[in-house]
């Protein structure tokens, strides 16, 4: 059996929820739950794999800003916004007037985050019934990973910016995420520098790049002019020293780092 069959790629998204707080540019992340088994105890930002009523047809007649994008790009998108809904509890989505739902309805609705996380409610269901519509086209592409060919589970993971309403408010799940914090970039890289809380490798290059930005707008600026390059990391073994090594064309701050340096 190859390679690739033994491992396949896991289709997945993640949300970098934004904010300008008093300090400067502020993303929401979560503490995954320890028992998790993929980045078990990190400080992560809200996303997970693609669920099967993501990529159902009739989605895409739910969605703002899905013309231009194929299935495939779009039920990225429709998994973005679930998932961080799931996790973050803030929704992406319009009602009749053609406004995003404020936080009063959002509230209504906290009760269909976990039968969306469980696959016991579809996507597709759930907007049909509350009359809403996903803004697929508030979420801007910012950087795609794929986990290296080593590792035992592979995701193939696009990143996304969007900006928070004011009146959601953000709370992890209490299932996968046990905590959660709005947090400068700059602070994030910090505080997992001086031990105080795990990043893992993606999570800490999208912050660098992200704590590039001072404001919402410059961060949006900043990603509609960078070019996104597939960063699949690769192991090579420099006189008994594993490197993990990535494309310079990502535009990242390093291209590579020693897995002993990775935490």
């Amino acid at each position: 059996m190859s390679e690739k069959a033994e491992k396949p790629l896991i289709p997945a998204a993640t949300i970098l929820m934004l904010r300008d707080g008093d300090t400067g540019l502020e993303v929401f992340m979560v503490v995954r739950h320890h028992q998790i088994d993929f980045a078990s105890g990190a400080l992560v930002f809200p996303g997970g794999k693609l669920a099967p009523g993501d990529v159902e047809p009739e989605v895409r007649d739910l969605c703002d800003g899905a013309d231009g994008l194929d299935d495939t790009l779009l039920a990225l998108r429709v998994a973005a916004i679930r998932e961080a809904f799931e996790e973050s509890g803030v929704l992406l989505a319009r009602d009749d007037s053609g406004e995003l739902i404020g936080g009063a309805r959002l509230s209504s609705l906290e009760a269909d985050r976990p039968l969306l996380d469980k696959g016991t409610l579809k996507i597709a269901d759930f907007l049909t019934r509350e009359k809403l519509r996903l803004a697929c086209d508030l979420l801007e592409p910012y950087s795609h990973w794929v986990t290296p060919k080593m590792m035992p589970k592979r995701f193939d993971t696009h990143f996304y910016l969007a900006v928070a309403p004011s009146d959601h408010v953000a709370m992890h799940d209490g299932s996968e995420g046990v905590d959660s914090v709005w947090i400068n970039p700059a602070q994030a890289l910090e505080e997992a520098k001086a031990g105080k809380r795990t990043v893992i490798f993606p999570t800490r290059m999208n912050l660098e790049q992200l704590a590039e930005s001072k404001t919402v707008e410059e961060a949006f600026a900043a990603a509609k002019a960078r070019t996104i390059v597939t960063v699949e990391p690769q192991v090579e073994d420099r006189d008994g020293t594993m490197m993990l090594t990535i494309p310079a064309a990502a535009g990242y701050s390093l291209t590579e780092i020693a897995m002993n340096d990775m935490t």
